[in-house]
């Protein structure tokens, strides 16, 4: 089953797309990892998947085949904003109440004894916790809806390393625990290294890659060697060229058992260098799926 599917998605602000013919599929049992520069319409992609924003183009459902915003779809995902939204001058007890009236399912047990591990203070008001606090408290909000689907937007953007850690440690437990499928937008790559294994790269509104990260790095290698022989590969599929003065890091695309140029060493490219080379290169033709089976054309997008 698919948790998101989307078919020429695209939305409007004016004149303005933030988001365009968008294609992609999401399947469940993954943590999807959304990445893209400032602007690139993560934001506007993960609202229009969980209903909060109504498409200008195209269509997106949930849960294989529900549509985005409908009730059925609703009580299956939960959503942590950028900002964790709290009422900054509820406390933490009534913070657990009103949620809990605010949705049809929802569990209160679960949700004091997690707080309750973390050391999370019941009577103390939200807006007196500390930013890694208020970001658990969000998420055991979230969870405590017993979701399908679990959309975080930018959620460790405000913490420390350790706030960060602990959040992502969270979220992995509950996707061990409860097979929490997890859409996450980020900038912090090397925290996604660490847990995702589904990739979707955004640039100027548009999918410039997606499908599991371990398809994606196998069919790429990091080719390292004189600058002054770049040239002489021009006809392999460059994804992005890097040079110093004698040394050049090339990004290829691996068709089949290419050989290694002689002088030049090959290795698998970390989910870092994958995804910086991609949002670099204004020619990066979009792939969805298994990374294995993309052809390696580019084609003139203007990033």
């Amino acid at each position: 089953m698919n948790v998101v599917e989307t078919s020429g998605l695209g939305k409007r602000y004016g004149s303005t797309w933030a988001l365009r013919e968008c294609t992609l599929t999401v399947p469940a049992g993954h943590v999807a990892a959304l990445v893209g520069p400032n602007g690139a319409g993560k934001s506007t992609l993960l609202n229009l998947a969980v209903g909060l924003s109504a498409p200008s183009e195209g269509a997106v459902t949930v849960f294989g085949g529900r549509a985005a915003g409908s009730p059925a779809a609703l009580d299956g995902i939960a959503f942590v904003a950028q900002d964790t939204p709290l009422y900054k001058n509820l406390s933490v007890a009534d913070m657990i109440y009103v949620t809990r009236n605010l949705n049809r399912r929802f569990d209160v047990s679960y949700a004091r004894a997690r707080l309750a591990d973390l050391g999370i203070p019941p009577k103390r008001k939200a807006g007196r916790l500390s930013g890694g606090q208020q970001a658990q408290l969000a998420l055991t909000l979230a969870l405590a809806r017993r979701p399908k689907l679990l959309v975080l937007d930018e959620p460790v953007a405000m913490l420390d390393p350790v706030a960060r850690h602990d959040f992502m440690a969270a979220v992995m437990t509950a996707m061990a625990a409860d097979g929490v499928s997890v859409l996450l937008s980020s900038h912090v790559l090397a925290e996604l290294e660490r847990v995702a294994d589904y990739l979707i790269l955004l640039s100027q509104g548009r999918v410039q890659l997606a499908g599991e990260v371990d398809d994606l790095l196998a069919s790429h290698r990091l080719l390292t060697g004189p600058a002054a022989e770049v040239d002489r590969h021009a006809g392999r599929p460059v994804v992005h060229a890097g040079r110093a003065e004698a040394q050049a890091h090339l990004l290829v695309r691996a068709t089949g058992d290419d050989p290694v140029p002689p002088g030049w060493a090959a290795r698998a490219p970390s989910l870092e260098e994958l995804a910086l080379a991609h949002l670099r290169e204004p020619g990066t033709v979009a792939l969805q799926g298994s990374g294995r089976d993309q052809g390696a054309q580019t084609s003139e997008v203007t990033q």
